[in-house]
């Protein structure tokens, strides 16, 4: 059975990164995976979908730790993405619960 999120986040990642279908092309035989552009936009348009290989491999370029909750199996928001320097700041601003209030008024949250 098909995820039609799968060919969604691929896409949505790969300009967060600022990458090319060609950078992206470049990247994968990095890890030994040779692939055509046509392949990539395949995927991202969901004609076909990576092996379970290629998708990790993909998710390691991007950065995507959570995969399961990235790919819409949790109950995450479908279209809710972070990069990854977005999921570092949340993970300090987590580890720094006295610098809460101070991040808030800087962002004009309360």
């Amino acid at each position: 059975m098909k995820n039609p999120n799968i060919s969604k986040v691929l896409k949505a990642y790969r300009k967060l990164n600022h990458y090319s279908v060609n950078d992206l092309v470049l990247k994968l035989e990095d890890h030994h995976l040779p692939v055509a552009p046509k392949t990539i936009y395949g995927w991202e348009s969901g004609q076909t979908q990576p092996d379970a290989d290629t998708l990790l491999t993909l998710c390691k370029i991007y950065n995507i730790d959570n995969i399961l909750g990235t790919f819409g199996y949790n109950d995450t928001l479908d279209d809710f993405f972070l990069s990854g320097e977005e999921r570092r700041l949340v993970m300090q601003y987590r580890k720094l619960p006295g610098m809460r209030e101070a991040v808030k008024k800087l962002l004009e949250i309360e």
